[in-house]
């Protein structure tokens, strides 16, 4: 009886430390991959540079391009194959959808 106690409490305690380490684990990470991606539609009058968090496309007027859905990267503008400012940043929701370059301007 006594071995089962012992065996009972060790299981117990064991897994309130893998909760423990979960949770600091989650609160570090700023990046998180779905594993989806979302498209961006170029709906403005120009041809566009842009950073997608891992490397440079360009998009003429009326097109668009695949992101992979990696919450958290930024998406820059591309000026002469430099990142340049913030877009946007990937949020979960965008995962999944087509979504217009005018709206995420905003």
């Amino acid at each position: 009886m006594k071995k089962i106690i012992l065996l009972s409490s060790f299981v117990v305690l064991t897994s309130f430390g893998t909760i423990t380490n979960t949770e600091t684990s989650s609160s570090v990470k700023t990046e998180i991959v779905v594993g989806e991606s979302f498209s961006l539609i170029n709906d403005s009058k120009d041809k566009i540079s842009i950073h997608t968090g891992t490397g440079f496309v360009s998009l003429n007027k009326g097109s668009k391009t695949s992101i992979g859905c990696n919450v958290g990267k930024e998406v820059r503008w591309g000026n002469e194959g430099k990142k340049g400012d913030v877009i946007f940043k990937i949020t979960a929701d965008m995962c999944g959808k087509t979504l217009k370059l005018s709206e995420l301007m905003k």
